[in-house]
């Protein structure tokens, strides 16, 4: 998941039922808008963008956040090599 700002907005739960449907249009709309929903003035839950939230979850991943950490390794090692080059690798092999 790419360091996004994001658009937080803070709701009443009662607002959020009567217009639950542009609500969830306008996460939609705007990945970095999150709703922040909340009963009698305190935050109770949030709405935010489906493919925001495996994103976020796959950064609890232990298996994937180590697999990132070997690959930062590797990239600082020189073990790496230019995007287009591996596409191209990629591309004679689907041929």
């Amino acid at each position: 998941m790419s360091e996004r700002r994001r658009n937080f907005r803070h709701m009443a739960m009662t607002k959020v039922r009567v217009n639950l449907g542009a609500v969830v249009r306008a996460v939609r709309a705007d990945r970095k808008t999150v709703v922040i929903l909340e009963k009698d003035g305190l935050p109770v839950a949030a709405l935010l963008d489906i493919d925001e939230l495996e994103d976020l979850l796959d950064l609890h991943d232990p298996q994937l956040r180590a697999q990132i950490r070997q690959s930062m390794r590797d990239h600082r090692a020189g073990r790496s090599r230019p995007i287009d080059e591996v596409l191209a690798e990629l591309e004679a092999e689907a041929r």
